[in-house]
Parts: C-alpha cells; sequence; structure tokens
C-alpha cells in the first residue's frame, strides 16, 4: 500500500478515537451536576477513555483503537446541602467525581490531537495531489 495512503489511514484512526474521547468528555460535563435522588444512590460516575494500538495486517502497521470507556473510581465529591432527598443524616449529598476544569483541559486535548490527525490527512491528500500533477 502506498505510504501516503498508509499516513491516511493512521490519522483517521486517530480522528476515530479523539471523536469518541469527546463525546465522552461532553457527556460528563453535561452530567457534572448529576446528584443522586436518595441517600443510598450514587451520583454520575466520570467516565474515562483508554487506547491501544491495534495491528492492521494489510498495511503492516499499528493503527489507535479505543480499549474501553471505564469509570473514573476517583471518591465522589461531597456537598452540604441538607435540604436535598439524597442528603445523608450529615447533611451531605454525594456529588459527581467530574472536576469541569480537568474536562475542559481533556476536551482541548482532544481538541487538539483531532485537529493534528486532520491536518495530516490534508497534507497527505495535497502530497498525492502534487504527484500525480507530476507524474501527468
Amino acid at each position: 500500500m502506498d505510504p501516503l495512503m498508509n499516513s491516511s489511514k493512521i490519522a483517521k484512526s486517530g480522528l476515530k478515537v479523539q471523536s469518541q474521547r469527546l463525546r465522552v468528555i461532553s457527556e460528563n460535563l453535561a452530567n457534572a451536576d448529576s446528584l443522586a435522588q436518595t441517600p443510598e444512590g450514587l451520583p454520575y460516575q466520570r467516565k474515562t477513555v483508554t487506547f491501544k494500538n491495534e495491528l492492521d495486517r494489510e498495511m503492516g502497521t499499528k493503527l489507535v483503537k479505543v480499549d474501553k470507556v471505564r469509570p473514573d473510581n476517583a471518591e465522589f465529591q461531597r456537598r452540604y446541602d441538607p435540604k436535598h432527598p439524597a442528603a445523608d443524616r450529615d447533611g451531605y449529598v454525594l456529588a459527581p467525581n467530574v472536576n469541569p476544569l480537568i474536562e475542559m483541559m481533556d476536551m482541548r486535548e482532544a481538541q487538539r490531537s483531532y485537529e493534528a490527525n486532520l491536518q495530516v490527512i490534508q497534507t497527505s491528500r495535497t502530497m498525492m495531489d502534487r504527484t500525480m500533477d507530476l507524474l501527468k
């Protein structure tokens, strides 16, 4: 397979995983204030994405894939709100283990990675077009 086509396929796999990562980050941010409904209940639990390399035998190279979307086992936050229906006997409610600042930093990192992979695809296409022009 052509090396320029290979680079585009590798970058395409990067686009896919970063897009899924952005989806998970968006879900975390959307649920950052989702509290439990009962004192025994649990609030939303932050999710994280892990990646793995997977061999593409046709290309003879490794592509990045999403390994798993896992719950973050960090402790839940506690907020003092004695009037909330999920408050314990001391007046505390369990809140999600989502830190919006961390999610925004992760989102920016995923966005930059996505843009870098997109730039690789655009550059590969430009190089292929120029090569074809030279061969005419």
